[in-house]
């Protein structure tokens, strides 16, 4: 070893530093791999008044099975759409609605078709009166069963709703609550026509449980509410 002031040479048995005379310090040496100290060391954060380390979403068991039921019962709650049947004077005030829709078309039809046969035989130098008239109301009388026939078929045919329908919340459908085709819209029309004169067929509506007229029944339909 050296002297810790001059950094001469020192033997290990010498007290003294033969160059300078100070004393050398005594060092200890040990063998093999260094000793370690024990402690007590936290391995986790030390515990302080307030925290838990229980999880904050604890319950008791009778909670849990509560809550695990009223989960379970949440789907089953959905309620099922009652279907409501379109009434009579419901269905009625609706017919009238279309029944003043066709007679303004009709008017228009009759306009346009007067007009155009006026022009027509006044090119012949002829009048609309007598005898010349009579094909005109033959071709209006077909033009308006033609326009009753097209309207009712056509839009019970797209969606099931004219516009009196559509006005107050009705449709015309089939089994299962499927729109109609334009083939059974056209049958419950004739069934609808042929049996007008009786008027029961249409008032059975009242004593129906299922508010379906006699034409309903023959083209196998229903009127609900939307």
């Amino acid at each position: 070893m050296n002297c810790q002031n001059c950094e001469s040479p020192i033997l290990p048995s010498e007290e003294k530093c033969p160059r300078c005379g100070a004393k050398p310090l005594h060092l200890r040496v040990t063998f093999g791999a260094p000793r370690e100290e024990f402690a007590l060391i936290p391995e986790e954060e030390p515990f302080e008044l307030g925290d838990t380390a229980e999880p904050q979403d604890w319950q008791f068991q009778g909670e849990r099975k509560s809550d695990s039921l009223a989960e379970a019962k949440e789907p089953q709650d959905t309620a099922v759409p009652q279907v409501r049947r379109g009434g009579f004077f419901r269905r009625t005030c609706a017919f009238a609605i279309d029944l003043i829709v066709i007679f303004m078309l009709s008017t228009v039809m009759f306009l346009l078709s007067y007009i155009g046969y006026k022009v027509g035989l006044s090119a012949h130098a002829r009048s609309v009166a007598g005898q010349h008239s009579t094909p005109l109301f033959v071709l209006l009388t077909w033009g308006f069963i033609g326009l009753a026939t097209a309207y009712f078929v056509v839009f019970h045919g797209l969606e099931g709703k004219t516009i009196g329908k559509w006005l107050l919340g009705l449709r015309v459908v089939g089994e299962e609550r499927q729109t109609v085709t334009y083939r059974r819209a056209f049958l419950r029309w004739l069934a609808m026509v042929c049996l007008a004169p009786l008027v029961l067929g249409f008032l059975w509506v009242l004593w129906s449980r299922e508010k379906r007229g006699w034409h309903d029944f023959v083209a196998r339909t229903w009127v609900i509410r939307d």
